[in-house]
């Protein structure tokens, strides 16, 4: 149940940063010119928190003469306004009337914020004071009466005071600047409820009354800051999946000057025309074209293909793909901001602010449930004043039906159905980054996956080695030791086949493969065209239909080496079940359609699309969804990233690269892909535990209100409800623990079945 808190929340450590807004010309200078007279300017606002901030907004700067669009991406807290002529609109004004505090984007300026200290804090403070209080308010429930009841309660209002000050001043400062700026959140009823509970209470203890309800104010706001610290949790999880693109990019190169001086220049002033030299073991910092050298590089950011990429003078290569083996002198053809990675975190931006606007079924109940609510109670302290007159008795009952109506069971719903859910799938080998994730899985109705490294391992096996004779296969491997290229790796894997061969000399040769000599014979592994020299027309006898490794001796192909991406363990079964349960499935790769093809011909899959660049992929689930599917996105790559982020909800194997997993909203840890089906059973029980949960919320509401606003309930017995239907809720959410794991159990026997079906037909 998060919600918008601008203002003093958030501390910031940003080196420049002027209090001050920034000038016209300096807005201009720091926008990016699109189409025509269109200009883009992103701005940081550190203090957006949730739905209500994006809709706020975006409609104010919409309405702003000449802004043609505002979106808000709630993970990285950035506004992009596109805007067209020369005068440049009055961003910051606007922001400032709604109450936030805001900057120009600068992507070389890091901003520390403090608000998960901050809610962690407030989070142990409140924890405390309740259970304290909780301990005093059992011996006043037990029967203790005068001067030690006044006591206890005296105790507890001392001991809510800091909690209520420290913990709820998070909740009274979001209130009081949404109200001094006109507006109203979240916050503004929290704060009401909290504070006058707390007043009741005080008034009760100082004229000896029975009952004082410190404990329900404060628990309160235990349960309501730990939904606020997950949720920020999360936000900062998605935000670091872009930092990480950002963090792929060179920091710069050493420029080849036409005087032939070399000199290191940072990557923003890198230009197009300039010569570049990448050594072995560099990024490329821009998009350019190889104007001399031979090397492999790491394309795995633009296609997702585990196998290097041979280039030579020609060859266009782009920005974050790794030079691995020779060096290289490339000529650049774009600027760094308008290179491919430039690009690919554009793309990544686009897709987070896309999700961002889903709402979570909790969000959406609170925003018509809390005003209700709240409205009951100030109507029932009204009519309770016209009717009796007794200010004191109108506002006892008022505060019993804050208190009976408090969104505990509402606010526990969702989280702890979430909860057991995670749990559950955390057993079962799969991690959960984002509870609403759960939600969004569990409406989907179209999958797709990535083939290399998703629905495959990744990692090159060969497959012909029993057709090689073992002496021949020792030298090979031998030789592969020497190499970090994958198929390298695959064949070094038999060097304890035989013993070690002693040569003379190794050398790679960037692009093509390596060449010893032993003997006075000349051993090359590597390209067929370059390793057998001799082979003039491609092959030689039985060696001409096979793959393109090859071992040559003194020219001539003595072994010819196929390997095969092994698909992962139950991938077939995994994708039967999702059709089983009505989702159709879908494979993307970057991948040759020969490829792509053998692998949806395996594991049973009708449609895929081959060739596909990052940009591409999301193009795809874009056409998905505006077809009206939700789409879920399987993927390890790094150029998956973009996709991950478009997708309704993602999912990415343990062994993805590090910002697929923090683009995924699900992780399994295991090698079956039988966990993206699990993961959906698992997400729809949680749906319908939750709608049930927000039913049993309502419908106890709906007896618990009349009566409370007809004063037969006291605050005290308002209390015990609404902790009651807290249990109940709680206890509902239980069951998905039985059901899940009956799910889980019977799965491994399920596959056993197809399996001797398989064997047996």
């Amino acid at each position: 149940m998060s919600c918008c808190a601008p203002g003093a929340e958030m501390a910031l450590e940003v080196a420049g940063a002027a209090s001050a807004s920034p000038s016209s010309e300096e807005i201009k200078l720091a926008s990016r010119s699109l189409d025509g007279d269109i200009h883009q300017t992103d701005l940081s606002v550190p203090t957006v928190h949730c739905g209500a901030c994006i809709q706020a907004i975006e409609a104010a700067l919409g309405s702003v003469e000449n802004v043609e669009s505002a979106r808000v991406n709630l993970s990285t807290k950035r506004v992009s306004i596109r805007w067209r002529g020369d005068i440049v609109p009055p961003f910051f004004a606007v922001l400032g009337r709604l109450g936030y505090q805001a900057h120009l984007f600068d992507p070389e300026i890091h901003e520390k914020d403090r608000t998960l200290s901050e809610l962690i804090r407030a989070v142990a403070v409140a924890g405390f004071a309740a259970g304290n209080i909780m301990l005093l308010s059992v011996s006043v429930w037990s029967g203790a009466e005068g001067p030690t009841r006044d006591l206890f309660h005296w105790l507890s209002a001392l001991i809510a005071i800091p909690a209520l000050a420290f913990a709820g001043g998070i909740y009274f400062r979001s209130a009081a600047n949404a109200l001094r700026h006109g507006r109203m959140n979240m916050d503004v009823p929290i704060a009401v409820g909290v504070s006058l509970a707390y007043a009741m209470s005080l008034y009760e203890t100082i004229t000896h009354g029975e009952h004082a309800y410190f404990d329900a104010s404060v628990s309160l706001l235990f349960f309501l800051l730990i939904g606020r610290t997950l949720d920020h949790v999360m936000r900062e999880r998605a935000r670091t999946a872009v930092n990480g693109l950002s963090r792929l990019a060179a920091r710069g190169a050493v420029v080849l000057r036409d005087d032939g001086i070399r000199e290191y220049v940072p990557v923003a002033e890198l230009a197009p025309g300039m010569r570049l030299l990448i050594a072995a073991g560099e990024r490329i910092p821009v998009d350019g074209d190889i104007v001399s050298g031979n090397s492999d590089l790491d394309c795995s950011i633009v296609t997702g293909e585990s196998a290097p990429k041979a280039v030579s003078a020609g060859t266009h290569v782009q920005a974050g793909t790794l030079n691995l083996t020779g060096s290289l002198t490339m000529q650049a053809t774009a600027a760094a901001k308008d290179s491919f990675l430039a690009e690919m975190v554009r793309l990544m931006e686009a897709a987070e602010g896309g999700r961002s606007r889903y709402r979570r079924i909790a969000d959406r109940v609170s925003a018509l449930y809390a005003p209700v609510v709240h409205l009951a109670a100030f109507a029932t302290f009204l009519g309770w004043m016209v009717a009796s007159g007794d200010w004191h008795r109108a506002m006892t009952i008022a505060i019993a039906v804050l208190i009976i109506t408090c969104p505990c069971a509402l606010g526990l719903a969702v989280p702890i159905v979430q909860v057991v859910a995670a749990r559950r799938l955390f057993e079962a080998g799969v991690m959960v980054k984002d509870g609403s994730a759960m939600e969004r899985l569990a409406a989907i109705d179209a999958a797709v996956f990535d083939k290399t490294g998703t629905l495959t391992l990744g990692l090159p096996r060969l497959v012909n080695a029993a057709s090689v004779d073992p002496a021949t296969l020792a030298i090979a491997a031998d030789l592969a030791a020497h190499s970090r290229h994958p198929f390298s790796k695959a064949l070094a894997a038999y060097g304890s086949v035989r013993g070690r061969t002693q040569f003379d000399r190794v050398q790679e040769e960037p692009g093509f493969g390596i060449e010893a000599s032993a003997g006075g014979d000349i051993w090359r592994l590597g390209r067929r065209g370059w390793a057998g020299w001799k082979a003039r027309t491609g092959g030689e006898g039985r060696y001409g239909g096979l793959g393109g490794t090859v071992l040559a001796k003194n020219g001539r192909i003595v072994a010819c080496f196929a390997f095969e991406d092994a698909t992962r363990a139950d991938a077939k079964a995994a994708v039967e079940s999702l059709k089983d349960a009505g989702i159709s499935v879908e494979m993307l790769s970057g991948d040759t359609a020969r490829a792509c093809g053998e692998a949806a011909g395996t594991l049973g899959i009708e449609n895929f699309v081959p060739a596909l660049l990052p940009s591409g992929k999301v193009e795809r689930i874009e056409t998905l969804a505006r077809a009206g599917h939700k789409v879920l996105m399987v993927g390890d790559g790094l150029n998956d990233t973009p996709a991950l982020g478009a997708a309704h909800v993602s999912m990415a194997p343990a062994t993805a690269a590090d910002i697929g997993r923090q683009a995924a909203d699900f992780v399994f840890l295991r090698e079956s892909l039988l966990a993206v089906p699990l993961a959906l059973d698992v997400s729809r029980k949680a749906g319908r535990l939750i709608r049930q949960n927000i039913a049993i919320a309502i419908i106890y509401n709906a007896f618990a209100v009349p009566i409370a606003i007809l004063g037969h309930v006291t605050p005290l017995i308002a209390a015990i409800a609404m902790s009651a239907s807290s249990l109940i809720v709680i206890a509902n959410a239980m069951r998905l623990q039985t059901t899940a794991k009956a799910a889980h159990e019977a799965a491994p026997a399920r596959r056993r079945t197809d399996v001797i079906g398989a064997a047996h037909p």
